[in-house]
């Protein structure tokens, strides 16, 4: 393993306090195009490198004195007194990491606050002593407190991009943790300003509505997202209120009335999109069936884009949407061009100054129509060109996703609980899609400006109809076509690529799965599992590596724990490192407080360790072969070439010719005979005493059989005696299985295929409905309690904003919601009572036909 060797770093850092973080200045590149039909260049966004600075009516902390920084030392990460003390009495929490100012934040349950350990990576080659640690942190390391009691367990933590804010998140409650804003100091533990998140949605009682999974936005350093189990997608403006989200997104993923089981209106997990055209401006949500629905486009208020790239994108709307045959496409083409003059309002000016890089995204969304969420979506077989429904073949129900962005293709992964990982990636590009007639909730400030923003966001049934006349064959084979189908009005489809089986044990529970992307190889993800760590890395991609389509997933295992018990996940906290040598750290926590290191090579596939036990070792080899005579000695002289008898004949013995002939042949007769005996001389004499060393070593390894003989024999008797208890526990056991067969049971014919397909529905009942079902009436309850409370001259007592509507209906509005709710509940109620009896009656049927 070759590397590059770092400078080295000093043992101690000074005296004097580290420099103050700069963020780092936008890219004027931009990459290449990454179109996937059109052929025209498509510019990507560069990120954004700082968010809005709004002014915030935060109180100002008063200013701590100075610290003294007492000069460091540097230990490896595992070794590491924030993982050492606890001495493996639990961990929890999660972790994050701070890539610009190489900082690790751990969440310590026990003291109820988070390490920030400075961490190093230094070249291990570079040093002569040998050793092997590569990732060391800084001793002693700070200590973050909240500044009041959470009052909840921290599952989760996650870190912006500037690393100004920590996320601390529970099953029921978030908070924020401001790392910079300091109430107090002690030493090495510093009191950080925090904040509660949507504390008129989140109670504090963790009752009710509950945290699926909140992440910053990849675009802003100041807005999160938040998804709960009401099937509400919330994003936050750290800048300006935690109370009130900044826009609001009510998920209607089934009509009302249509729903046919729980778990396709619970959703899971969410990811945002990346650097792929309107890919950014979109939000993938999966629900716990496994089906993937969209929004699109949702963008942060005073977040930063390329302007190169939201004129291109401008350009593409009105060249490709605008000249579609179908007018659903031409009405939301008119309605992606307001929303990029609206939200972009640069592109309507055509100023001569190119200095301007980055649009700021302003405010906007159209009173009169609504996002549409868009999906399911469905997968193409590629082969027959039909669509599979929104179920998988997978088992279980979907615990996992994640969205990348590889070359031109977009890469969706669902994992699911049974330890299988469905890989697919869109067929097509995504396209901002409205819902016409429904409108928007608005609410204004004091200037007139667009506060925050609420919509319900329905599905469209007949967007999956329109996907039997797609045809994924004809993707890439025409270039006319596919610069027709660039705005076709219908979801993209998704392309299955692969579904890994991580050959989990089966457990009555559902396996707990993370998923997590390689900073630097994006084909390559990690899933952390109870068994331990995978590496999957992906070799075909339809657009991207199409010469590839046979070669599959490749899986590699990290690390084992060998654990059966697969529900409990084996981390509570991950990160992974891009460091300076072109290679990838795993940091690992472990849940009982452990800490592990792994090095991953960056950009080269780790070799199998394969080890032949039956083969000989070299030393072996070489002691054989040193002493042994060699082959030409073994083998005798070579025979001299006789002349033809017929001439020696005639000659005499006293004759000149017969005593010359004489001579030449003892000449001959010493060349090739008494030196050959000479060499064996040689050879045997030197060979005395390799000879004498192997006689000596099979005289021993005769005594030690000797000796192994003697022993058998007087263990001949007990083997025998074993052999005899043997054959009588095995009449035993033959009898016992003779009794058994005359139990009732014995006469028990397996199951036919329907009581298989019947009890594989009664047990996905059990594992994703139940539970689906819970979810979904404890998110109802809560709501309905929230509309109960509310105050009769608005929502100002509950927390939430007046938003912009007819005063005449509110009242109507609220009563009719309430009716819907209350409907809703005793519809649930029914199907969870009908469900119990089905249940009892199934369950005494099995008993009697047992007995």
């Amino acid at each position: 393993m070759t590397r590059i060797t770092a400078p080295e770093l000093s043992p101690s850092p000074p005296d004097s306090p580290p420099p103050a973080r700069r963020s780092p200045a936008p890219a004027s590149a931009t990459p290449p195009s990454r179109r996937r039909h059109s052929p025209s260049p498509s510019l990507a966004l560069t990120p954004s490198s700082a968010s809005t600075s709004a002014t915030s009516s935060r109180p100002r902390t008063r200013p701590s004195p100075k610290r003294k920084y007492s000069p460091a030392q540097w230990v490896p990460v595992s070794s590491h007194p924030a993982f050492a003390q606890r001495g493996g009495q639990g961990g929890g929490g999660g972790a994050a990491w701070d890539a610009a100012a190489s900082r690790l934040f751990v969440w310590d349950p026990s003291a109820r606050g988070v390490h920030r350990i400075s961490v190093r990576i230094r070249d291990a080659e570079a040093d002569k002593d040998g050793e092997e640690v590569a990732v060391e942190a800084a001793v002693p390391s700070e200590m973050l407190m909240p500044e009041m009691d959470l009052g909840y367990e921290v599952t989760h933590i996650t870190l912006n991009t500037d690393g100004s804010a920590l996320l601390l998140a529970g099953s029921h409650n978030i908070n924020v943790l401001y790392v910079h804003e300091r109430v107090s100091e002690d030493g090495d533990t510093i009191i950080c300003r925090t904040a509660p998140v949507a504390s008129h949605v989140l109670p504090r009682n963790n009752d009710g509505i509950k945290v699926m999974q909140t992440s910053w936005h990849p675009f802003s350093s100041s807005h999160f997202g938040v998804l709960t189990s009401d099937a509400v997608f919330r994003l936050f403006d750290l800048s300006n209120d935690l109370v009130q989200p900044e826009q609001e997104f009510y998920l209607q993923p089934i009509l009302p009335g249509r729903c046919q089981n729980a778990s396709s209106i619970c959703p899971v997990a969410f990811s945002y999109g990346s650097d792929h055209l309107w890919d950014r401006f979109s939000v993938f949500i999966l629900f716990s069936d496994g089906s993937i629905f969209v929004l699109c486009p949702v963008v942060p208020f005073g977040s930063d884009y390329s302007k190169r790239y939201i004129e291109e994108l401008y350009e593409d709307v009105n060249t490709f949407g605008l000249k579609s045959l179908n007018p659903n496409v031409v009405t939301n083409s008119h309605l992606a061009i307001a929303w990029l003059e609206a939200t972009f309002p640069e592109l309507l000016r055509q100023s001569a100054d190119g200095s301007t890089l980055m649009l700021r995204a302003r405010p906007y969304a159209p009173v009169d129509d609504s996002l549409t969420l868009q999906g399911p979506l469905c997968r193409v077989c590629e082969e027959n060109n039909e669509l599979e429904g929104k179920g998988s073949s997978c088992d279980g129900k979907a615990v996992g996703f994640v969205y990348s962005s590889v070359g031109k293709d977009s890469v969706l992964v669902t994992a699911w609980g049974s330890g299988q990982l469905q890989i697919d990636a869109l067929a097509d590009e995504i396209q901002p899609q409205w819902s016409i007639g429904v409108p928007t909730c608005l609410n204004f400030n004091s200037n007139g400006h667009i506060k925050s923003v609420a919509m319900k966001c329905d599905s469209n049934p007949q967007d999956s109809l329109a996907l039997r006349s797609h045809r994924t064959s004809s993707t890439g084979s025409n270039v006319k076509s596919n610069t027709e189908a660039v705005w076709m009005g219908h979801t993209p489809p998704l392309l299955r690529l692969s579904i890994v089986d991580l050959a989990l044990p089966k457990t009555p529970n559902s396996s707990s799965l993370s998923l997590f992307l390689d900073p630097l190889v994006p084909e390559r993800f990690y899933c952390a599992h109870g068994g331990g760590l995978d590496m999957v890395t992906l070799h075909f991609l339809p657009f991207s590596y199409p010469e590839m389509a046979s070669t599959p997933p490749s899986v590699h295992p990290v690390l084992t724990t060998g654990n059966s018990d697969t529900t409990s996940p084996f981390l509570s906290g991950f990160v992974t490192i891009a460091d300076a040598y072109g290679h990838v750290q795993l940091v690992g926590i472990t849940h009982t407080a452990e800490c592990f290191v792994v090095e991953m090579k960056g950009w080269k596939e780790p070799t199998p360790l394969q080890l032949d036990i039956h083969s000989k070792s070299i030393k072996d080899v070489e002691s054989v072969t040193t002493g042994m005579i060699s082959k030409e000695l073994i083998a005798g002289p070579d025979p001299p070439i006789l002349p033809s008898s017929s001439g020696l004949r005639s000659l005499t013995p006293d004759s000149i010719e017969g005593k010359s002939t004489l001579h030449h042949y003892i000449k001959v007769f010493h060349e090739h005979y008494v030196e050959y005996g000479h060499k064996v001389f040689i050879e045997l004499k030197e060979h005395g005493d390799y000879v004498k060393t192997e006689i000596e070593d099979k005289q021993k390894r005769l005594q030690a059989v000797k000796q192994s003989l003697l022993s058998i024999e007087t263990k001949d008797q007990e083997l025998n005696k074993r052999i005899d208890r043997a054959s009588k526990v095995y009449d035993l056991l033959e009898k016992r299985i003779e009794s058994f067969k005359m139990l009732p049971a014995a006469n028990k014919k397996p199951l036919s295929q329907a009581e298989l397909e019947f009890k594989s529905q009664l047990d996905r009942f059990a594992d994703v409905e139940l539970d689906a079902l819970r979810s979904s009436i404890a998110a109802l309850s809560a709501r309905m309690r929230r509309f109960a409370h509310m105050s009769p001259g608005g929502a100002a007592g509950t927390g939430m904003a007046p938003w912009q509507a007819p005063k005449a209906g509110r009242s109507h509005v609220t009563e009719s919601q309430m009716s819907l709710m209350k409907s809703s509940l005793e519809r649930l109620s029914l199907i969870n009572e009908e469900n119990n009896l089905k249940l009892r009656l199934i369950e005494t049927e099995l008993k009697n036909k047992e007995q």
